[in-house]
């Protein structure tokens, strides 16, 4: 297990952090988990507001660093300017489980989360291991302040479950960040000797959390290995040299990684887990600080740990069978089984990965994990065998490449399976589709307009906004279209909840066509109902009705088949004449009013005066 830390001062990513991460060196290349903590990633609020959109920039980096060499983002949290990701290689997914996060903020007394810590805890291979990346408070004279913020971690984060709900509570607990413990006494004339003698351990007696671990109960058991490396704080950015404005701050080893063992206890634990019983050892290989990263005041540091279990549950959950190559659309068959009290869910789905993918919803295609047999099994808590579902051949991907199939399991949101890499060889479709398509725009370009409905991926996992195209069609191929967003459409939850299937709301946008157009849709009315019992449909609507002049899309059925990025409603639409529409507004406008635009969701509706001439309204 690679363990990283790195107090990045709101900087831009650097181009590469391959020796960071201590990639293509041969004694690590075994690693089979990477723990990255960071803190004071930009978090300003227009920064904040692009990064709830999109994944940001750092965790973009490590993806993509991390991707070629099949690591797979198996968990990530925020909270502000502090952020934690867990990586493995997609081999360990399936026994990776019981996967949660929390945080707690510290700062301002706990209203303002610039301090604080964030945590992953999950089972690995049947053991309960937690990471915890902490940020406390700065300043030589903040020790106390530090100690009482980190007993408040640890007592405010609590976790779900028969087992460790606690941080204590874990097997193994991981726990770095920028720390912020200084070196006291000395003054910086001797701290910058030492360095530069390489006598180092002259200060670590000095050191705060050295002292700290022998006199506060709370670290009682917490180990680090020796601080062979130069303080990692304070240089000035873009630089090796330590501060030299008028501040002048003392040197100092601010950003530590430590670990603690869970004491040995006796017999089973609740809900019949088994303890460490001191056979789980850590032994820690590397821990050192890279001098070649320059874009903040601190310097990131790294450690590598050896874990040694007594024991490992190495069966999955769900077990794949796959052939070794799809060659025919009619090969893409799926059989898999799950072990005896596996909780399936409905929501479950199978994904179609590209070797090399990012994260679990990074998915080239993917089918229900759903059938009549399986829903039957399910209901006699047998699901151990016999199920099978097939790709359709419009999903699967042309060419040659190899791919891996994940079993994803919506109650623990992780893979509980996963294949070998396996050989797609279809042919790509012919050249003369594309002006096929192209003469046949004109018939298909109102069935498109049954597209508008579904909206853009809405997906939670990182990265996923950015790779992911839109399958809605260009505004542009539809003259004469307003659309009226309702902010109670746009919040929508977009959490895969049973409350994901109730009927749309009254409160519906509004779509004006040009009157000659309504004809034409109308005649498009029986097709909606048909394109909505299609599996690869993204739309659910199956009527058009016309109820006092207005023509109103609405929804019979439940969503069957939606896609796992997008398990929130589909925003609905009315259809008015624009003719009636333009009505209304010219009547306003001659009232000496002008609709006021709504520009956000949030932002109050309302009327206002007609705006100067010469200026777009």
């Amino acid at each position: 297990i690679t363990v990283v830390t790195w107090n990045v001062g709101t900087a831009m990513p650097p181009n590469d952090v391959t020796s960071l991460l201590h990639l293509n060196t041969g004694e690590t290349n075994d690693v089979d988990m990477i723990a990255i903590g960071l803190q004071e990633v930009n978090s300003k609020i227009n920064k904040r507001l692009k990064d709830a959109l999109f994944t940001d920039q750092w965790s973009e980096l490590f993806m993509d660093v991390l991707s070629p060499f099949h690591f797979i983002l198996v968990s990530t949290v925020r909270m502000q300017g502090v952020i934690l990701l867990v990586f493995a290689k997609y081999y360990h997914l399936p026994f990776l489980q019981d996967i949660q996060t929390d945080c707690t903020r510290t700062g301002l007394g706990g209203y303002w989360g610039n301090k604080g810590g964030v945590s992953v805890r999950l089972s690995i291979f049947g053991h309960m291991v937690c990471f915890l990346n902490c940020h406390l408070p700065a300043h030589l004279e903040k020790a106390e302040q530090r100690k009482e913020d980190f007993a408040t971690i640890l007592h405010m984060q609590q976790f779900e479950g028969p087992v460790a709900n606690g941080i204590l509570d874990h097997d193994l607990v991981f726990w770095f960040g920028d720390l912020n413990f200084r070196i006291e006494s000395l003054d910086i004339c001797f701290v910058k000797y030492a360095i530069d003698s390489n006598v180092l351990s002259q200060l670590w007696e000095k050191d705060q959390l050295n002292i700290a671990k022998s006199t506060w109960p709370v670290l009682r058991g917490f180990q680090e290995g020796p601080l062979n490396f130069p303080p990692t704080f304070k240089f000035d950015v873009g630089t090796n040299k330590y501060d030299s404005s008028a501040k002048k701050r003392k040197p100092a080893w601010t950003d530590r990684i430590l670990w603690k063992i869970k004491p040995p206890s006796k017999g089973l634990g609740t809900g019949g887990h088994r303890p460490s019983q001191g056979v789980l050892s850590v032994s820690q290989l590397c821990y050192c600080s890279h001098m070649e990263y320059t874009v903040s005041d601190h310097k990131p540091v790294a450690a590598i740990f050896a874990v040694q279990f007594a024991s490992k549950v190495d069966k999955p959950l769900v077990e794949i069978y796959v052939a070794d190559e799809w060659s025919r659309p009619e090969q893409a068959v799926v059989r898999y089984k799950m072990a005896v009290g596996f909780h399936r869910s409905s929501w479950d789905w199978i994904g179609l990965y590209r070797v090399g993918f990012r994260h679990p919803k990074d998915y080239v295609s993917y089918v229900w994990a759903r059938s009549d047999d399986g829903e039957r099994c399910l209901e006699k808590q047998l699901c151990v065998s016999g199920l099978q579902v097939m790709f359709s051949e419009e999903s699967l991907p042309k060419g040659n490449g190899e791919y891996i199939l994940g079993y994803y399991s919506n109650t623990s949101s992780s893979i509980a399976g996963v294949t070998e890499p396996f050989q797609i060889s279809l042919p790509r479709s012919e050249e003369g589709s594309s002006s096929t398509d192209s003469s046949g725009s004109s018939s298909e370009e109102d069935d498109s307009t049954l597209v508008l409905l579904a909206p853009k991926s809405r997906s939670p996992s990182p990265g996923k906004m950015k790779r992911h195209r839109s399958r809605s069609p260009s505004l542009a191929k539809f003259q004469g279209l307003i659309l009226r967003p309702s902010s109670r459409d746009r919040g929508t939850s977009r959490s895969p909840s049973p409350q994901s299937r109730c009927s749309l709301p009254r409160n519906i946008p509004t779509i004006h066509l040009p009157h000659e157009e309504l004809g034409h849709h109308e005649a498009k009315s029986k097709e909606l109902g048909q394109a909505a019992e299609s599996p690869d449909s993204s739309s659910f609507y199956q009527t058009v009705q016309e109820q006092s002049g207005v023509w109103r899309v609405s929804a019979d059925r439940s969503l069957t088949r939606a896609d796992p990025r997008n398990l929130g409603l589909l925003p609905a639409l009315r259809l008015e004449m624009i003719d009636q529409a333009l009505g209304r507004r010219q009547e306003s406008a001659d009232q000496g009013y002008y609709p006021c635009r709504r520009m956000s969701a949030t932002s109050p509706p309302g009327c206002g005066p007609s705006p100067k001439e010469g200026h777009s309204p």
